[in-house]
């Protein structure tokens, strides 16, 4: 089998490497998955680039989440060319996985792109928007990094809602496809967002909002907000502090949370969680929920799918295929 692994920290597209390891054999409990579709996300080259919250021992294999197909079921509950869900966490950039069949979900037959990104965007989508705000019918939300995968489900799971949303993107080229998505007001970021962000919405109170970005994109999110609005922090990706108006906290009364979503899953109940993923591969079995895919790679061009992921001018996921799409 091949693993991709990195035995040091630092650039992803210079520390990645893909390797051949002997297939493990499989123990009384365990079944042997063919691992099909696995992304690649920003939390993924953050850790490798150890940055993220968290370091892994090395060496490691990345890779938190994806869908495979059992190959050797071995007389367990599953069934053999059943899909499953990989664990979250798992190190998924491999062409196979052998693990106690209890840790594979199974799955329904559908788009496997959309099934292999089930597991952390479409959960945090939908916790961003169901945890920290009661909302209602009509109301507007706004969100940073809108035409990333998590911005793309926000946008879909509000609108099933009937919530309102108001999109917030780095560059003036991701405007067009996030309006084709439906997406209610798209903003380039700038010094002038509260003003244009008031201006496209009527003035109409937003009491969510959600970044991934920090640094000043965050800071202005927050002068976005009504009095007693709620911002969630739940990425950073340009690595730089925010500059908070205490103003803002103080006299607005602006309430600042943070969210991660394996954090979550440690204090989530099993109900909560079954509750959360039944949804989300339902409305992914019938295609009302997906993102957009840009690029698939194989293991093997695993330094360049680094690199191209990390330049930022996809126009979807990158995705892994490591056996062939």
């Amino acid at each position: 089998m091949k693993s991709v692994i990195h035995e040091e920290f630092g650039d992803p597209a210079t520390v990645l490497k893909c390797v051949e390891t002997e297939d493990p054999a499989l123990g009384a409990s365990e079944a042997r998955v063919e691992v099909l579709r696995t992304p690649i996300n920003p939390s993924d080259l953050l850790q490798i680039a150890g940055q993220y919250g968290v370091r892994p021992d090395l060496p490691t294999i990345p890779g938190n989440e994806g869908v495979g197909r059992v190959t050797d079921a071995n007389g367990t509950g599953l069934e053999d060319g059943q899909l499953v869900l990989l664990p979250a966490g798992s190190g998924t950039w491999v062409t196979e996985m052998v693990g106690d069949a209890g840790i594979f979900t199974p799955l329904p037959e559908a788009d496997l792109d959309q099934l292999a990104m089930l597991a952390i965007n479409p959960a945090t989508a939908y916790l961003l928007i169901d945890d920290f705000v009661e909302l209602a019918k009509g109301d507007w939300i706004i969100q940073s990094a809108a035409n990333s995968a998590v911005g793309a489900y926000v946008i879909q799971l509000a609108h099933a809602r009937g919530l309102k949303v108001a999109c917030v993107v780095r560059r003036e080229s991701a405007v067009a496809g996030l309006r084709e998505m439906g997406a209610d007001a798209v903003l380039v970021d700038s010094d002038t967002l509260p003003r244009d962000v008031a201006q496209a919405t009527d003035t109409a109170p937003i009491r969510l909002a959600l970044d991934a970005v920090a640094g000043d994109t965050m800071a202005r999110l927050a002068d976005t907000l009504a009095p007693g609005g709620t911002l969630v922090s739940y990425g950073a990706m340009s690595m730089a502090p925010a500059p908070l108006d205490a103003k803002t906290l103080i006299f607005s009364g602006i309430t600042l949370k943070g969210f991660w979503l394996a954090q979550w899953f440690q204090q989530a109940t099993a109900d909560r969680r079954n509750q959360v993923y039944g949804e989300l591969t339902a409305l992914v079995a019938s295609g009302k929920l997906n993102a957009p895919v840009d690029r698939h790679f194989a293991l093997d061009d695993i330094a360049e799918a680094a690199a191209y992921t990390a330049a930022g001018e996809r126009n979807g996921k990158v995705l892994l295929a490591p056996n062939g799409v």
